[in-house]
């Protein structure tokens, strides 16, 4: 097993400057050894990076048993320490293999006279909960210090049964009549109580228990009336009933109570505060009353804090399926009753007040009616919310102060949301943003044009009439180089390269790259580039990176820019294609290949073992065989006028039976282009899989690249090989789906024209126009913002990779695979891990030993397991047979499933090599037999007999 964790730390890559795990702990243990206290307290404190590093659970037990001997005999300061690591170091925990023995070293000092001590390890217990929760002792423990004296130790004995009773059952059903006694108890002081009674919010763990709990703190919040007790007693009400669910309802019309009657502030503030994170745990049990009795407080409160809370929960409302209750009409009931759209009159209100916040939050209110109640005529509502938006927008964009840009941020958000579900506002919209664009600043303007570019893509909005404004305003920013304006460089950029959904015009191009050489720095240029290569603007993409070129200190840099120079060259050969014009198809993709080779020499060259670029690789491979596919196809379509069929090839075809005979050599070639196709396309697919940190906007791109294939190979099927079976109703609501780029909707469009023409039949040519929109290289091309990847470690593991393990054939291995999920800074941004797929296999490399007769079953082994890991940590164990003597190659390969059942190939692969031994006992069997006589044929069939049992 340590070899096992050694050889992950190996392939880790964490260079060979790094200690490797025995070599880190046994540093940490010397300075844990040391006689000095500093010392000591600095090598306990550098054990949670050691985890971090080196999170296998062999080096996780003797760490935890270390800094647990440290805890037993050092003094409180070094205590408080290892507290203070084990609390950091709470999810590996459970990798703890000698728990008996790691608590019996911690519990020992709960018998000191120290009170402190005491005190700490009780808190030390608590943080602990998670892998003793039924441990008797430390339950014992934890009620008699409740009773203790001191109020350090009362107040870290109450710590520790807050964590105890989330954990067990049996301790929060013990300790809740103990707690209840001490919280009415005339002989504890208040403070003492405010600390109790958050004890309660985990007593959740059956029905009973929930309600003795909910009584108590009725009884609590009746009579203590202070604002501090009923402030924490309405907070843990609130946190029982959500994890409890079965009150919620009560618990929204308790706290909507105590904000319509309470005449308190705090109060108020509180169920505010509790009101909102109900409305975002549990929308769906929020009735129309609630929302009514919500909306008249807010309507009523003079106070523009407290509207601004109310309407926080509103607005968070809004966005749910709690906004289509609201609007249902109950059975039985007048159309609109008097006060039915409370809401609504309260968001009109709103959209123009003083605070910007509370505007904000009307206007949110407003476009989520619009957006979710499409079925009601709500024109006037739509015309308010544009109203209100465009009044919010002309008052943030001339504050640059972090509250205006929030609130900017708000409104601009609505404006998209309202464009893309209401698409006749998006004009309006989009001009009101055009024309405060001169007028806002810098900070806002930035917001802004993120916000064009967001409703641009969705919409053809941005025609080129408003590109003249654009290139005005492009002009006058950038005199400075601060950040702001590097940032507004490229967001403006970036809304042209929308706004000009065909090639840029030289004067556009002149006047970026006029303004980046004035103030630009390299960065901003290569952003710029980068965005140019999203929207497939690659001959303004050409450019910038041929400038940037000699300005990398890296060579990997250098190759990376010169392969993206290569790709845009190569896509902007492709953009001259006519679809008449065969001839010079055939020359524009020869020259677009001849870039495409250089740039993927280049792209080669920029990877490294740490960052193998292997998606972008793999994404312009599959480009390369496709536009090698599209030139085979027109060679093969033109090789009818050069090959046509022989006189003969209509007997040939009666003959074979064979109909597509009659065409000559071209049905062959026609097929085997078609099946060319068909394989790039499941390429496609498995490009798709691996890519499980991919944004959506790339995984949609490959999808569509994945269409084309299938496409193009039923064209082919339909036109020639097979017109009677071929069927394109899969292909035809392709369109239906919701339109996310420009791209993507030109590829629609083209993929809707072929559909059509083909089946017309009117047309006996290659389409070629796919290749004449340009290819958009999306983020996940140049950035990663998720990255998640899986470390296995396998037991038994040999000391030398090369080397084989042995085992006997008369026994089974059991293989143990642990393994680590790792994130990087932002996990779980795209999607998540719900769990790891194991797949093991067993193939026999070269066998030795007898030829006796063995069932087909034992000869190969092919095993899954899907594990959930658990803090980012999974084990599992497989049985393998290798009853067959000789070397056996054992591979584990590793796929995640994510929360909504797709299934990726993340990998990694890991393989060992098994040799499987002739038993001891056999082995003497069979040397006696070769020694004397042949044996009877009774021997043999005993020998036999004894194999097949294994």
């Amino acid at each position: 097993m340590a070899a096992g964790a050694k050889s992950f730390l190996a392939d880790a890559g964490y260079g060979e400057q790094e200690l490797d795990a025995n070599s880190a702990l046994m540093e940490l243990d010397k300075g844990l050894r040391s006689g000095k206290l500093g010392e000591q307290c600095e090598a306990v404190v550098r054990f949670p990076r050691l985890f971090q590093k080196y999170p296998f659970p062999i080096l996780i037990n003797s760490a935890f048993l270390k800094l647990a001997d440290v805890f037993r005999v050092g003094n409180n300061f070094l205590r408080l320490c290892v507290l203070k690591v084990t609390q950091q170091s709470e999810k590996h925990l459970e990798k703890i293999l000698n728990v008996d023995e790691f608590v019996k070293r911690v519990f020992s000092v709960i018998h000191s006279n120290d009170p402190v001590a005491r005190a700490i390890t009780l808190r030390m217990l608590g943080s602990m909960a998670s892998i003793i929760p039924e441990r008797k002792n430390a339950h014992h423990s934890i009620r008699q210090s409740l009773d203790s004296h001191d109020n350090v130790e009362v107040e870290a004995a109450i710590f520790a049964a807050a964590n105890f009773s989330a954990q067990s059952k049996d301790f929060a059903g013990g300790i809740c009549n103990k707690i209840s006694e001490m919280i009415q108890g005339l002989a504890t002081p208040v403070d003492l109580k405010l600390k109790l009674i958050p004890i309660l919010q985990h007593m959740h763990h059956d029905a009973s228990l929930a309600s003795s709990s909910r009584q108590l703190l009725q009884q609590l919040v009746t009579s203590y009336p202070s604002t501090k007790m009923v402030i924490v007693t309405l907070h843990t009400f609130t946190l029982l009933a959500a994890s409890s669910l079965v009150d919620i309802p009560k618990q929204i019309q308790l706290l909507l109570q105590y904000l319509k009657n309470d005449p308190r502030k705090a109060v108020k503030r509180l169920a505010i505060q509790d009101l909102k994170l109900l409305a975002n745990k549990t929308p769906h049990t929020w009735s129309r009353e609630n929302i009514q009795a919500l909306c008249e407080c807010a309507l009523q409160t003079p106070y523009d804090s407290l509207k601004l809370g109310m309407l926080s929960v509103l607005s968070t409302l809004s966005g749910t399926i709690a906004i289509k209750q609201y609007f249902s009409i109950a059975p039985g009931t007048t159309a609109t009753t008097a006060r039915s759209f409370d809401l609504v009159k309260l968001a009109q209100e709103c959209c123009y007040h003083n605070n910007r916040g509370i505007a904000a939050h009307g206007v949110r209110v407003l476009t989520n009616i619009s957006a979710s109640c499409q079925e009601k005529d709500l024109l006037a509502l739509e015309q308010d919310a544009v109203f209100g938006l465009e009044s919010l927008l002309v008052l943030c964009s001339q504050d640059s102060s972090p509250g205006a840009q929030a609130t900017l941020k708000i409104a601009l958000t609505c404006m998209v949301k309202l464009a893309k579900c209401r698409p006749h506002l998006s004009q309006s919209v989009v001009e009101s943003l055009l024309t405060q664009l001169h007028s806002a600043q810098d900070a806002a303007r930035i917001l802004m044009c993120h916000c064009l570019a967001a409703i641009a893509m969705q919409l053809p909005v941005l025609g080129d009439g408003m590109l003249g404004d654009l290139m005005d305003l492009y002009k006058v920013i950038g005199r400075s180089a601060t950040d702001k304006q590097q940032e507004l460089l490229v967001s403006l950029a970036t809304v042209i390269f929308v706004a000009s959904q065909k090639a840029l015009s030289s004067e556009v191009k002149n006047v970026i790259k006029q303004q980046l050489e004035n103030v630009s720095n390299g960065w901003t240029a290569y952003r710029i580039a980068r965005q140019a290569s999203r929207m497939g603007n690659h001959d303004m993409a050409r450019e910038l990176y041929q400038s940037l070129l000699t300005q990398v200190a890296s060579e990997h840099f250098y190759f990376w820019l010169n392969s993206l120079k290569e790709f845009s060259h190569a896509e902007q050969c492709l953009t001259g294609l006519q679809e008449e014009d065969y001839s010079s198809a055939l020359s524009c993709i020869a020259e677009s290949l001849k870039s495409y080779h250089k740039g993927i020499a280049s792209l080669t060259a920029a990877s490294t073992p740490l960052n193998p670029l292997s998606f972008q690789c793999g994404f312009v491979k599959l480009r390369i065989d496709l536009l090698q596919a599209f030139s085979q196809l027109i060679c093969t379509c033109n090789s009818l006028k050069t090959s046509p069929p022989p006189a003969i090839a209509t007997t040939i075809a009666m003959t074979s039976g064979n109909d597509l005979q009659r065409c000559g050599r071209i049905s062959t070639q026609m097929k085997l282009s078609m099946e060319e196709f068909r394989n790039l396309a499941t390429r496609y697919g498995d490009l798709y899989q691996s890519s499980f940190d991919a944004d959506s906007a790339t995984l949609r791109n490959v999808e569509l690249q994945q269409q084309s294939c299938l496409l193009i190979s039923h064209a082919v099927e339909a036109l020639i090989l097979d017109p009677e079976s071929a069927s394109f109703q899969e292909y035809t609501s392709s369109g239906a789906a919701h339109v996310e780029s420009e791209y993507e909707r030109r590829m629609l469009s083209v993929f809707n024209h072929v559909l059509e023409e083909v089946e017309s039949l009117n047309r006996k040519y290659a389409p070629v126009s796919y290749l004449a929109i340009p290819l958009s290289f999306q983020r996940y091309f140049f950035q990663k913002l998720q990255s998640t990847s899986i470390k296995l470690a396998l037991s038994p593991s040999p000391r030398n990779p090369a080397e084989p393990i042995a085992v006997q054939n008369n026994q089974q291995l059991a293989l143990k695979v642990e393994g680590v999920v790792q994130h990087g800074s932002k996990p779980g941004l795209f999607r998540k891990i719900q769990s790891v797929c194991l797949n093991v296999s067993s193939t026999l490399q070269s066998k030795s030993g007898q030829d006796y007769k063995i069932p087909i079953d034992n000869m190969t082994n092919e095993m899954e397991q899907r594990v959930e890991p658990h803090n980012d940590y999974f084990s599992t164990q497989f049985l393998l047979n290798l009853a067959i003597l000789g070397t056996h190659n054992i591979t584990v390969e590793s796929s995640v499933k994510d929360l909504n059942g797709i299934v990726w190939k993340t990998g990694p692969k890991t393989t060992i090599f098994v040799k499987s031994l002739e038993d001891p006992y056999s082995q003497q069997v069979r040397l006696q037999q070769q020694q004397g006589q042949p044996p009877s044929q009774q021997q043999q069939q005993q020998q036999r007999t004894a194999y097949s049992r294994f």
